[in-house]
């Protein structure tokens, strides 16, 4: 494996160059998905029934700290990715835990949430409303987690084979991944949330 010492460690070699290369990829198939659930949520937005609304349902506070975990663990995986290039395996693995820590916090307020809507009368049967709420919610939330237990494996395999142009590769990709779920939550946050609880 001839490694190129004039690149960073993640795109050393020509096998990491196209597994980013795929893994861009595979984000456009992922902004084609959500871009369908945000169309169908928008086109069925104001199919309430006897069902609440989003200004019924919708608090700021839950939303505000999931917004304030995502973002801040965004900002702290590209300090993880930042201190990886630099060689420090400890200050790498700590940011990464760190940014784990913070989604499992995202998840807890989300879980809180749901539960919320639910003793408030919106189920996945409520409406069109909540059906799409829920499944565009529950989709975002559903990456998050396997978002943690994919950096969770990130860490086992740097904590044993320490940082090298596979592991860096890996780790840079799942960084891409958590970036890419943050920007997808600022749509949620502003066109879900803030446009519903200004909905007339």
């Amino acid at each position: 494996m001839k490694v190129d010492h004039s690149q960073p460690l993640e795109y050393s070699t020509e096998q990491n160059r196209l597994n980013i290369l795929g893994f861009w990829v595979f984000l456009g198939a992922e902004i084609m998905l959500f871009g369908t659930l945000f169309t169908s949520y928008f086109t069925l937005v104001d199919r309430t029934g006897d069902g609440p609304t989003g200004v019924e349902i919708f608090e700021i506070f839950p939303v505000l700290m999931e917004t304030f975990l995502l973002l801040t663990s965004s900002f702290v995986i590209g300090l993880g990715i930042h201190a990886m290039r630099l060689g420090n395996k400890k200050a790498m693995l700590t940011f990464f835990a760190i940014t784990l820590l913070l989604g499992l916090g995202f998840l807890g307020f989300e879980i809180d949430e749901f539960m919320v809507y639910y003793h408030e009368g919106a189920t996945l049967q409520t409406s069109a409303f909540t059906s799409m709420l829920f499944t565009t919610l529950g989709t975002h939330g559903a990456h998050v987690t396997l978002g943690f237990f994919w950096g969770l494996f990130i860490i086992i395999q740097v904590a044993k084979r320490g940082i090298t142009p596979e592991t860096a590769n890996k780790s840079f990709i799942f960084s891409l991944y958590w970036h890419f779920l943050d920007v997808v939550w600022i749509f949620i946050f502003t066109f879900i949330y803030l446009e519903g609880m200004t909905r007339a």
